[in-house]
C-alpha cells in the first residue's frame, strides 16, 4: 500500500486541518478520547510506513506526535529508536530503546531489537543479557532467532560451551536451521570436538546451495584437522574467488603464512 493511499483516509476521516495538527502540533484538536485514539493510531500506521520506506524525517514527525500525545507509548519510542539507529544518532536511539523498555518491560520484540542494537555496537555482554531475557518468553514469535543471536554473543564472548548449548536449543526448535548447524559446527570446533563440528558442518553443507565466507573458512580448518588436502584446496580456491575481500580470506592467508613460515603463497 502506498503512502498516498494511507494518507487519503486520514483526509476523509479527520479533515485536512486535523491531519496537519496530528503531524505538526502538540495540542490535540479532538474533543473526545475516541477521536484522539484514532489520530494516534493513524500516526502510528503512517510512521511504520515511512520507516519501511526509509523516510526518516516523515516518520519522526508522526512518532513525535504519538509521544507528545502519549509519553508512555512503547511503539512510538521503539519507532524513534529505529529511526535514530538508522540515521546514526546512536545515543538518541539508545535513549528511546530504554524508554520503550521502561514502559513495556515485557515487550520481547522491543527487547530483541535493543539487544540487536547492542550487538551491532559490539557490546556483546550487554546484548547477551538482553537476549537471555528474550528467550525466556516462550510465546515470542522470534524466539528461534533470539537463540541464534544469543549463540553469536556467546561466541564473541569466547564462551563456546554456552554457545553450543544455545545453538542446540535453536537446532531442536528447527532441525533444518542452517545458522544453527553452522553455529554448532563453529562452537564445537572451538571446543576441540572436531567430530561433532564436522557432523554439523556436513549437515549444513547438505542443505546449503552456496557456502558463505565463514563456512568456507571453517571447512578449510576442519579439512586440515582430518588431513583432507583436496577439500582444503577446493574450499581455499572458492574462498579466494568468491570472497577475496572478506575478513575470512585475510584470516586464511595469515593462517597459511603461519603454516608456511611466513610464505602466503597458495
Amino acid at each position: 500500500m502506498s503512502v498516498r493511499s494511507l494518507i487519503q483516509p486520514c483526509l476523509i476521516l479527520l479533515g485536512s486541518a486535523l491531519l496537519s495538527a496530528c503531524v505538526t502540533t502538540t495540542d490535540s484538536p479532538y474533543s473526545d478520547k475516541k477521536n484522539e485514539a484514532k489520530a494516534l493510531e493513524l500516526s502510528s500506521q503512517l510512521a511504520r510506513t515511512y520507516i519501511h520506506s526509509g523516510e526518516w524525517n516523515a516518520a519522526k514527525r508522526h512518532l513525535r506526535y504519538a509521544i507528545e500525545t502519549d509519553p508512555k507509548n512503547v511503539e512510538a519510542h521503539e519507532g524513534l529508536a529505529l529511526v535514530f539507529q538508522n540515521t546514526g544518532e546512536l545515543e538518541l536511539a539508545e535513549k528511546h530503546y530504554q524508554s520503550a523498555l521502561k514502559y513495556g518491560s515485557e515487550n520481547s520484540r522491543v527487547r530483541n531489537n535493543y539487544a540487536a542494537f547492542l550487538f551491532g555496537l559490539e557490546r556483546y555482554n550487554e546484548a547477551a543479557k538482553e537476549f537471555e531475557r528474550v528467550v525466556e518468553d516462550v510465546l515470542y514469535e522470534g524466539r528461534l532467532n533470539a537463540f541464534l543471536n544469543l549463540g553469536r554473543c556467546y561466541e564473541k564472548l569466547d564462551r563456546p560451551k554456552d554457545a553450543v548449548t544455545t545453538y542446540k536449543r535453536a537446532y531442536f526448535m528447527d532441525k533444518v536451521s542452517r545458522p544453527a548447524m553452522l553455529g554448532l559446527a563453529r562452537s564445537n570446533y572451538a571446543l576441540g570436538d572436531y567430530p561433532s563440528a564436522q557432523a554439523f558442518y556436513d549437515e549444513y553443507r547438505r542443505l546449503s546451495d552456496k557456502q558463505s565466507a565463514a563456512s568456507l573458512w571453517l571447512g578449510i580448518r576442519l579439512a586440515d584437522v582430518f588431513g583432507d588436502q583436496n577439500t582444503h584446496a577446493s574450499y581455499a580456491l572458492a574462498l579466494k574467488n568468491l570472497y577475496p575481500k572478506s575478513r575470512e580470506y585475510l584470516e586464511y592467508k595469515a593462517y597459511l603464512a603461519a603454516q608456511n613460515g611466513g610464505d602466503e603463497s597458495e
